[in-house]
């Protein structure tokens, strides 16, 4: 990324940390599966087996988004880490500033991971599941939140995006704080 990239704040209202904390802990069950998948691909492929062409993609964009981002993710990573150890329910205002272009590239992440669910759903040799629906609705609303303030977009806050659901995300009324 480049410092003369437009910074625009995007705020995430009502962050649910314990459920942040799950989803990053999913996240990166994901990838460490993904990786190993992919890292054992390159000789699947020479054999004309194209199976596991879902992770080595999603790899190679989160590679690639990381790499590009990760420079403007520091501070608000730190916060949300901190508030997870801490043990907060809620951070009331997640603020981060992230590039204007963040936005299509955070579309692209959330439909990658959604291709992702369905590659797990397949169930060809994983241990990660596809991700559960509270985790699944959290990151909907999260990247959401991003792309949609990136391109003018008001905040949505966690409880009335979960509300406009239903209010029961996987059966669980409290809000999947556990």
């Amino acid at each position: 990324m480049t410092g003369s990239a437009q910074l625009v704040t995007v705020h995430l209202l009502q962050l649910p940390v314990p459920l942040a904390g799950r989803s990053r802990q999913w996240f990166e069950e994901l990838t460490r599966e993904f990786s190993l998948i992919s890292a054992g691909a390159a000789g699947d492929a020479a054999d004309g087996h194209e199976g596991h062409h879902v992770p080595r993609r999603l790899m190679a964009m989160v590679d690639a988004l990381t790499a590009r981002f990760a420079a403007v993710n520091d501070e608000p990573r730190e916060r949300l880490e901190d508030a997870i150890d801490r043990g907060l329910l809620v951070l009331p205002d997640h603020v981060m500033q992230l590039p204007v272009e963040a936005a299509e590239a955070t579309r692209a992440l959330g439909a990658m991971l959604d291709e992702a669910d369905r590659y797990c759903r397949q169930g060809r040799q994983l241990l990660t599941l596809a991700t559960p629906d509270d985790l699944l609705a959290y990151r909907h609303w999260y990247l959401g939140q991003i792309a949609d303030q990136l391109e003018g977009a008001a905040p949505v806050a966690w409880p009335d995006a979960r509300a406009a659901l239903g209010g029961d995300l996987a059966g669980d009324p409290a809000g999947d704080l556990r």
